[in-house]
């Protein structure tokens, strides 16, 4: 066995390719290439070697790997040594790794995530600062109503210091730039929304929109890579956890272990479903009854998750949707992309 060392950059990843070049021509057989997920640092080098027909490459999951590792070797330390000899003897927790176009989308997708949870947290800063001083706002603070109501009562309220009426300035700055990078954004993922066909589809649904399309679409990658609703269910986190001891078998919360960008966004989405869905609404209004507005919520998103997945596997509408408000969004996202 030949041991060697090379760097995590483009001249790393270029001697790694001349040291294998000779067994790719030489070796009959596949080369099998484990590679740890971490960040974002395994892209490059995944990308360059899933090139190669002859090579078979796993990314593997740090905590399941780790697990295997610790069971079957008895190993501390998961280091390179270790995760070859997974790889030789088939015991790599792979994860799911999309082709490059969906990576693409998931950036996409992610980055509107991300700039709306910096605009909701400089958001709870302006609300904690006028919390301070007790400035009160009856309706949506941050309407174009509400910065002008906000703006006149911070200059003729003497009360507010010189210091915080700044930083106040400074974040209402940042949230009108945000909601520019929000905008354009969303005018992109409009444009590629026209042209997918499964979008569509989930416009059906009561609570999502062309953006909620997108997440749901290029988060869950491939559909058929789950042989059952259950599966999605439980890699989403939406799964009950299970307590036995015994005999004694019960359920408990959600594990929430899973993707939790799709989990947040359907429990949202359950909040309109269960208000304008007539067969979600007498499901949340049962389950509210016996067990609170949360756990009905979330019990109305893991419904809606298991009829996107028979929509997506059997590419037909949902069975509840609304011609008229599937429209609506359609023509919403028309209007969006022209913008």
């Amino acid at each position: 066995m030949e041991n060697f060392i090379v760097t995590n950059d483009e001249k790393g990843i270029t001697t790694l390719l001349d040291r294998i070049e000779s067994y790719l021509v030489e070796n009959k057989y596949l080369i099998k290439v484990a590679i740890e997920s971490t960040g974002n640092l395994w892209i490059n080098m995944y990308e360059k070697l899933e090139q190669y027909k002859r090579i078979e490459i796993s990314l593997a999951n740090p905590l399941k790997t780790k697990a295997i590792a610790e069971a079957k070797i008895k190993y501390d330390k998961l280091d390179a040594s270790i995760l070859a000899d997974l790889a030789r003897a088939d015991l790599i927790a792979k994860c799911y790794v999309p082709d490059n176009k969906t990576r693409e989308m998931r950036s996409l997708v992610r980055h509107r995530i991300d700039l709306a949870q910096r605009r909701t947290q400089l958001k709870n800063k302006v609300h904690n600062i006028l919390d301070k001083y007790l400035i009160r706002y009856k309706g949506d603070l941050f309407s174009t109503s509400g910065l002008q109501w906000l703006d006149a009562t911070t200059i003729n309220n003497n009360k507010t210091s010189i210091i915080d009426k700044q930083i106040l300035n400074s974040h209402l700055k940042e949230i009108s730039t945000i909601n520019d990078l929000i905008a354009d954004t969303e005018i992109e993922m409009a444009k590629i929304a026209i042209k997918g066909k499964r979008v569509d589809l989930l416009l059906g649904f009561t609570g999502i929109d062309y953006y909620g399309a997108l997440l749901l679409l290029y988060e869950i990658g491939d559909i058929t890579r789950f042989s059952n609703p259950k599966k999605l269910v439980s890699w989403v986190g939406l799964s009950p956890s299970l307590y036995q001891s015994g005999n004694i078998t019960r359920t408990g919360s959600i594990t929430r272990q899973g993707n939790a960008r799709i989990r947040w966004f359907l429990v949202e989405a359950a909040l309109m479903s269960a208000r304008y869905d007539p067969k979600m609404k007498m499901f949340y209004e049962r389950i509210l009854k016996k067990k609170g507005n949360q756990k009905a919520r979330v019990a109305v998103a893991r419904k809606m998750l298991v009829s996107i997945y028979h929509v997506l596997t059997r590419n037909e509408l949902y069975h509840g949707h609304r011609q008229d408000v599937q429209l609506r969004k359609i023509k919403n996202m028309n209007r969006v992309s022209r913008k």
